[in-house]
């Protein structure tokens, strides 16, 4: 699932969900190669009836097809102002995180590696719909672009539907696939539930 180069998340949609659940595609042969569930705690889902989902904490687990052991996972404590979201392998251990920018107009973060580094920058347009994966140099390694779903499904739902491409410099550097999979699902949670 991490060796590709252009994936397409697809959120499940609905009206009221105690959790988000995402399809992930190859977008060049449309096969779907793995799927991202929010597996919050019994106490999380319990506050999510009295308090607004964006200040909890959660945790989306990423599988690939017919596995299922966790490939990788993202996990947000309690935020109030700023965001920060750990990217954590099979085995628990911490790949990278994403701290929210305090002032943004189009919504981005930082992005860290495992010995806390900074790694790179995901910065979005002034709308919020497309965000560019640049490392500390400015070199592009990829973008996250929302996807239009259809007019009964944006006004309805809460689904979004988001493309995730990576270019040839992103091959060059350790752990790009998996921290731009997982910022196009943050990008969904920090900034669009």
């Amino acid at each position: 699932m991490l060796n590709i180069d252009t994936y397409l998340v697809k959120q499940h949609a609905g009206v009221f969900k105690w959790s988000a659940a995402y399809d992930i595609f190859d977008a060049e042969t449309n096969e779907q190669i793995g799927d991202a569930k929010e597996e919050p705690s019994t106490l999380v889902s319990l506050l999510r009836l009295f308090m607004n989902k964006r200040v909890l904490p959660t945790k989306v687990s990423f599988y690939e097809i017919g596995n299922d052991k966790p490939l990788f996972s993202i996990h947000r404590g309690f935020t109030w102002f700023r965001s920060t979201v750990q990217v954590k392998d099979a085995e628990g251990q911490i790949v990278g995180s994403f701290k929210s920018k305090m002032m943004s107009l189009g919504g981005g973060f930082w992005v860290y590696d495992a010995d806390d580094q900074q790694y790179a920058e995901v910065k979005g347009d002034w709308k919020g719909w497309n965000f560019k994966f640049l490392t500390k140099d400015g070199v592009e390694l990829g973008t996250v672009g929302k996807k239009w779903a259809g007019l009964a499904k944006e006004m309805f739902t809460t689904a979004d539907n988001y493309v995730i491409a990576l270019t040839e410099a992103a091959g060059q550097k350790k752990n790009s696939n998996l921290l731009l999979l997982a910022a196009g699902l943050a990008i969904d949670i920090i900034y669009k539930e």
